[in-house]
């Protein structure tokens, strides 16, 4: 696949995705793109507060995860350390994605990992595709394949992908964070759908509650300053608010969003 035909395949699905409702829905349908544009065969994304021995793991295709279900608590443990990227990468602001072979050089076959993958899933390298930003421990996804190594173009093309996935991430974030908070299960999605709000202006929605700005909303998100202000053009519209106090009460009242607890709405509203 082309390199730009490629990227544009990747950016369909995560538009796609962000504008799917449940959250949980969306790293699979990104890893599976990512596998495909990038030539893999397997993808494992990782993300929440990560270690060998906690934190939310998921595994396309399916194949994948009934054979790491298989694994004993060593050789799970070995797999979730994350060799050799999590050294690769380490405390430092460099996210760039690269292959285990490049990041170690021959070592990388004869390492405990690389036996275990060839074992396990039948592949031989592996590319970490870390999220921008993210802290330690690294968190994104792990692409495999078997026979050669990955390609430049196909480390091109997990680079530019990764904003992409940095942004949904964010807004998955987001999405479980507004579902915990307002429950039952199901509850806040049916009531935004009442309100027609896309999962994207419900994100933004979220973050107009906290009073950041829109400078702030775009680098939480991911885009540009102009998209923020037309996302809350919308939702002003299906709210039929026209500011922003008058919409986050609205969205309160609405049980779009949390209300504030009643010490903090005397110390917003004093008497």
């Amino acid at each position: 696949m082309r390199l730009d035909k490629a990227y544009e395949r990747m950016m369909a699905v995560a538009v796609a995705a962000l504008h799917e409702r449940e959250p949980e829905r969306l790293w699979p349908m990104l890893a599976g793109t990512l596998a495909e544009v990038c030539g893999g065969e397997a993808v494992i994304h990782k993300l929440d507060d990560w270690s060998e021995s906690t934190g939310t793991i998921g595994t396309v295709p399916d194949a994948a995860a009934a054979e790491l279900a298989r694994l004993g608590d060593a050789d799970l443990g070995l797999l979730r350390a994350g060799y050799p990227f999590a050294g690769h990468y380490g405390p430092g602001g460099d996210r760039t994605p690269v292959t285990a072979h490049r990041a170690v050089g021959r070592t990388w076959p004869d390492s405990p990992t690389a036996r275990l993958l060839r074992e396990v899933l039948d592949v031989d390298h592996v590319l970490g595709v870390p999220l921008q930003g993210s802290g330690e421990p690294v968190t994104g996804c792990l692409v495999y394949r078997a026979g050669t190594d990955f390609t430049d173009d196909q480390l091109v093309l997990a680079e530019r992908a990764q904003p992409l996935l940095s942004a949904v991430e964010r807004q998955r974030q987001l999405l479980e964070e507004w579902r915990r908070a307002l429950g039952p299960a199901g509850a806040p999605d049916r009531r935004a759908a009442d309100c027609a709000l896309t999962p994207r202006e419900t994100a933004v929605l979220l973050l107009l509650t906290d009073a950041l700005t829109a400078d702030a909303i775009g680098r939480r998100l991911g885009i540009s300053v102009r998209t923020v202000h037309k996302h809350i053009e919308n939702i002003y519209r299906k709210l039929g608010t026209r500011d922003r106090v008058g919409t986050v009460l609205r969205a309160q009242r609405l049980g779009l969003v949390p209300s504030p607890a009643p010490a903090e709405a005397a110390r917003a509203h004093p008497s």
